[in-house]
C-alpha cells in the first residue's frame, strides 16, 4: 500500500488545472440528483458545492490513487495506523466489527470493548434502579463528568443532542453536567448547581495524569468531604488499565479504554458511554452505537458517489488544497446540535492540523481547514454577514431535519417554528450559491459560496451516531488523502510542558517568567 503525498499523485496536475480554471458552480440544476444515502436514513447532498462532474471524477481518481478505501480497511483490520505513537486505531471496533478480529498481546480487543460496554450499562441500570446509592443513602439524580478535550467535548455534545429527545420519549434518567476547564469558576458553578448528596462524578482521564482533570477531581472531593459525604461512594473512573487511576479503591467503580482509542474519537467508548448510559439508559447508548456502526459499514464503499463520508472528504480536500479556502463552517439547523461544532473543531483540527506527513517530512500543500460553527438561525444573526459578503470564501456544511425532537410547536403566520427553521435553511443554501445582483454595491451578493447539506427525518440516537461517525470517517479519509497521521496530537503537548515548567518555579525562560509575573503566577 502506498503512503504518498497527494502532490505526487498522477491526478494532481489535472486537479490543479481544474482549480486554476476557476471551476465553480452556483447550484446544480438537479438538486435531488446530487445526493448520496447515508446510514440511519440520513442523506448527503452536494448540489451547491463548487465541483462539477469533471472535478468529482478527478477526485474519485485521487481516492483510487491514494488507496483511501484500502487504508480504511487496514485500519479496521487492526494494522498500526497511528505512526507517531506506533498504535492501532480502533474506535470503530467500539461499535461493532467491520474487519478481522483484532488481537493484541493475545487479547481480543473487540471482546474487551464489548465486555466494558456491558459492564457500564449494567452499572448504569443499578444506579437508576436505586441499587447503588450515595453515601447519604439517597438515589443519584445527577451525574457530572470531569474531563477535558475529548473527555468533554464529544460526550457533552452527544448529551445535549439527545436531552430533548430523551425527555420527550420518557427515557431521561439522570441530569448530566460537565466540568472541563481548570478555571475554578467552572467547577464551582457546576458543584453549586447540584445536590451533592444525590450526585455522582465520573472522572475521565485515559492517562490518569491530566493536570486539569486531577485538579478538578480534588476540588470536587474537597466539596464532598466538607458536605460530610464519602467521595469513594460518589466517584467513578474512566481510564486505561495502565494508569494510576486503574483498579483504585478510591472509586465506586472503574471502566476501561486503551491507547488505541484517541480522545477525540472516544465518545463511543466508556468516555461517552458511562455518562450517557447513566443519563439515558444503556439501550439508548447502544442505539447510538448502532447508527455509528452502520455509518462505518457504509464508509467501506470505494465509489465516492456511493460513500457520503468519502465524497465529503474529497470535496473538502478540493476546497482546502486546490481552491485554497482556509476555513469551513458547520451550521446545524438544530438547537440540539448546539455543541456539535465545538466537538468537530477538535475532531478535525486536532487530527489534520499537521504540516508534516506520516514519515515526518514537510508537506508542500495546504491541509486542515479552520473549523467553526453555530446552530441556525442563531448564526444568521451573528457571522453570516461575513460568509455572504466577506472578501474570502468559506465553504459551509449545513445539517437539518424535517421534524423537531419535541412535538410542542406552535403555528404563527400560517407556519410552525420548525417550518420557519427549515425555510431559513433552504433560503441560506440558495442565497449563498446564487447570490443577488444589485446596482447598490452594499446590497450585492457575489454568490458562489459552496455548501453541502446533511438531512434526515429527525435527530434520534441512531441518526446522531451515524452523523458522528460520518464526520469521524470524513476526517480520516482526508488524513489519508493528505498522507497525514490523523491520530496523534503533538501540537497539544508543548504548551502543557511549558505550563509545568512555570508551576515548578524553575522555568529557566525569561519570557515565561515575565508573562507569569504579569498574570500573578509567580
Amino acid at each position: 500500500m502506498n503512503y504518498n503525498d497527494v502532490d505526487k499523485s498522477v491526478v494532481w496536475g489535472e486537479l490543479k488545472r481544474l482549480a486554476d480554471g476557476k471551476n465553480r458552480t452556483g447550484l446544480a440544476a438537479d438538486v435531488a440528483g446530487c445526493s448520496v444515502p447515508m446510514a440511519a436514513g440520513l442523506v448527503y447532498n452536494w448540489a451547491a458545492k463548487a465541483a462539477g462532474p469533471d472535478v468529482v471524477s478527478a477526485l474519485a481518481a485521487l481516492a483510487g490513487e491514494q488507496e483511501l478505501a484500502a487504508k480504511y480497511q487496514a485500519l479496521l483490520d487492526g494494522e498500526v495506523i497511528n505512526t507517531g505513537e506506533n498504535r492501532k486505531v480502533l474506535h470503530h471496533l467500539l461499535r461493532g466489527q467491520c474487519g478481522k478480529a483484532v488481537i493484541h498481546d493475545g487479547k481480543d480487543l473487540g471482546a474487551f470493548y464489548q465486555a466494558e460496554l456491558d459492564r457500564f450499562c449494567d452499572f448504569a441500570a443499578r444506579v437508576q434502579s436505586g441499587g447503588i446509592k450515595s453515601s447519604a443513602g439517597k438515589n443519584f439524580r445527577t451525574v457530572v463528568q470531569i474531563g477535558i478535550g475529548g473527555s468533554d467535548l464529544g460526550p457533552r455534545a452527544v448529551y445535549l443532542a439527545l436531552d430533548n429527545w430523551a425527555q420527550k420519549n420518557g427515557v431521561k434518567k439522570l441530569d448530566a453536567r460537565f466540568i472541563s476547564n481548570v478555571d475554578p469558576d467552572d467547577a464551582s458553578a457546576v458543584v453549586n448547581s447540584v445536590k451533592l448528596d444525590e450526585t455522582m462524578f465520573v472522572l475521565v482521564s485515559k492517562s490518569g495524569t491530566t493536570q486539569e482533570t486531577l485538579a478538578n477531581e480534588l476540588f470536587v472531593k474537597d466539596k464532598l468531604q466538607k458536605a460530610g459525604l464519602d467521595p469513594k461512594k460518589h466517584l467513578v473512573a474512566v481510564t486505561s488499565e495502565t494508569s494510576p487511576l486503574a483498579h483504585n479503591p478510591s472509586y465506586l467503580d472503574s471502566f476501561y479504554i486503551d491507547d488505541f482509542i484517541g480522545g477525540r474519537y472516544s465518545s463511543s467508548s466508556a468516555v461517552g458511554g458511562v455518562i450517557l448510559s447513566l443519563a439515558f439508559g444503556g439501550g439508548v447508548f447502544k442505539e447510538f452505537l448502532s447508527g455509528a456502526h452502520e455509518a462505518d459499514l457504509c464508509a467501506r464503499e470505494p465509489d465516492p458517489l456511493k460513500n457520503a463520508a468519502l465524497l465529503d472528504a474529497l470535496l473538502g480536500v478540493w476546497e482546502c488544497t486546490f481552491l485554497g479556502y482556509p476555513a469551513t463552517a458547520v451550521l446545524p439547523y438544530s438547537q440540539a446540535l448546539s455543541r456539535f461544532p465545538a466537538h468537530l473543531q477538535q475532531l478535525d483540527m486536532e487530527s489534520n492540523g499537521k504540516s508534516v506527513n506520516r514519515r515526518g517530512e514537510k508537506i508542500a500543500y495546504k491541509t486542515g481547514p479552520v473549523l467553526f460553527g453555530e446552530s441556525g438561525t442563531n448564526g444568521q444573526h451573528s457571522f453570516y454577514q461575513l460568509l455572504h459578503q466577506g472578501t474570502g470564501v468559506i465553504p459551509l456544511q449545513f445539517i437539518g431535519f424535517r421534524e423537531s425532537q419535541r412535538a410542542d410547536d406552535i403555528e404563527v403566520d400560517a407556519s410552525t417554528s420548525q417550518t420557519k427553521l427549515n425555510a431559513n435553511l433552504a433560503a441560506q443554501i440558495v442565497a449563498f450559491a446564487k447570490g443577488k445582483d444589485d446596482d447598490n454595491p452594499n446590497k450585492f451578493f457575489a454568490g458562489g459560496r459552496p455548501s453541502s447539506l446533511i438531512y434526515g427525518r429527525a435527530l434520534t440516537p441512531k441518526t446522531l451516531g451515524a452523523l458522528l461517525a460520518h464526520f469521524e470517517n470524513k476526517v480520516m479519509f482526508q488524513g489519508f488523502a493528505w498522507n497525514l497521521n490523523s491520530f496523534d496530537q503533538e501540537g497539544v503537548q508543548l504548551g502543557k510542558l511549558l505550563a509545568k515548567k512555570v508551576l515548578s518555579g524553575n522555568s529557566d525562560d525569561n519570557a515565561l517568567d515575565a508573562y507569569s509575573k504579569l498574570l500573578g503566577v509567580t
